[in-house]
């Protein structure tokens, strides 16, 4: 079954609302502007099931079907990035430094598509919980959400995502059961010394060589401390110290980022992350304060919804454009929280060659919108189906009889 027909007539007007979210982009929990088009639009379908202002500018709308059953989410994130964009489309940002370079304007459009398409058919039992979430870059709006309790309010039972992904053809989608994005930890190390001329380093205690040599340490926890089969990443990122030539300085500062999928590593990579630099302390005679902070948890599909997330994706796009085993990588998605609490799926949606997540020449392809709201839509029905009621059941039974009878009598 290729885009539902329905949606694809209605591609153009998709193509409108997203647009039209592209040129207003926000940033974080502030986007009360796109949620409140994406309510307008909503209830432009003739959905009233709409509750707002969660995490700050979240919104969460409820579609009913044609029978009582269970509740199924779908989520799209709405924020922006603070890049200044540099694409020149006619429909570029109107906000400067602010623009949609992650599709995050392409994930709200495919999920109202979606709920168009759903409203006017309600061709399924239970319950859609459409999820519009702000702050996926920075901020966690995904824990939050689940924090002021959209799972156990509407009773959401399983969780699904998309995600664009430039690069993968137009079409294509891919996911893997289990680990499929990493967890994400920041560090921040304060390095604090004394002062002093540079020609008579002996008179001060000098932050910058006790930073640097941190930075080498920490390159250790990877390569000593922990098992290499096993996915770790720690990037030091930032080194910060001294302002003149002349000048030993009183401080430093050492920042990055920790990535894996295991709450284990992570426990570990905190833990000898303190241990270096109470070390470093004593060794150059500085003070070091390190903060680790746990972020986004590595998000984990769950094994069933997956598999049947992609005969979904099979039924939509084809077996050759499903790939089922892909590589888990080292980003990080908030949508995790989600899993964290429900089963559910996280799935890459391709939409061509183009330029790559987070870059000023970043564009969603607007062709991928029916395909992506497609999808959507036959989760909802397969997952959701419409029961056959006992009534319907007994009039078919009652004119197999009749039927049955009437060969009987012939004979």
């Amino acid at each position: 079954m290729p885009v539902v027909n329905r949606i694809a007539e209605f591609t153009e007007e998709m193509k409108i609302w997203r647009r039209h979210l592209h040129q207003y982009p926000e940033l974080g929990f502030d986007c009360h502007d796109t949620a409140a088009y994406v309510v307008e639009r909503l209830k432009g379908f003739g959905i009233n099931d709409i509750h707002t202002g969660i995490a700050k500018s979240g919104v969460v709308a409820l579609i009913h079907g044609r029978n009582s059953g269970s509740v199924i989410g779908l989520r799209a994130d709405m924020d922006a990035l603070p890049i200044e964009e540099a694409t020149g489309l006619d429909y570029s940002s109107k906000v400067s430094g602010k623009m949609h370079a992650c599709g995050h304007d392409g994930h709200t459009t495919m999920l109202l598509g979606a709920a168009r398409y759903l409203q006017e058919t309600r061709n399924f039992s239970g319950t859609v919980a459409l999820i519009f979430q702000p702050a996926e870059e920075h901020g966690g709006g995904g824990e939050v959400m689940v924090q002021e309790g959209i799972l156990d309010q509407f009773n959401i039972e399983t969780v699904y995502a998309l995600h664009t992904e430039p690069g993968m053809p137009v079409g294509q989608m891919s996911t893997t059961p289990g680990p499929i994005m990493a967890a994400v930890d920041t560090f921040e190390v304060y390095v604090t010394g004394q002062g002093g001329h540079g020609a008579m380093p002996h008179l001060a205690a000098d932050a910058i060589p006790a930073a640097v040599s941190i930075t080498q340490a920490f390159q250790t926890i990877v390569s000593r401390n922990h098992n290499p089969v096993e996915d770790l990443v720690v990037s030091v990122t930032q080194i910060h110290g001294g302002t003149i030539d002349n000048v030993i300085n009183d401080d430093a500062f050492v920042g990055g980022t920790v990535r894996t999928f295991s709450s284990d590593v992570r426990d570990m990579v905190d833990r000898r992350m303190a241990e270096i630099c109470q070390g470093h302390a004593k060794a150059f005679g500085v003070d070091v304060n390190c903060v680790y902070t746990r972020g986004y948890p590595a998000t984990i599909n769950s094994d069933a919804q997956t598999a049947f997330a992609v005969d979904v994706a099979k039924e939509i796009c084809g077996d050759n454009m499903v790939v089922s085993d892909r590589p888990r990588d080292m980003g990080a998605e908030d949508f995790s929280y989600l899993l964290e609490k429900k089963p559910g799926c996280y799935l890459y949606l391709g939409q061509g060659e183009g330029a790559a997540w987070h870059n000023a020449a970043f564009d969603f392809n607007d062709e991928a919108s029916p395909v992506g709201a497609s999808f959507f839509v036959r989760l909802v029905e397969r997952a959701l189906p419409l029961a056959v009621s006992y009534t319907h059941l007994r009039a078919h039974e009652t004119r197999g009889n009749l039927v049955c009878r009437r060969v009987l009598e012939k004979k």
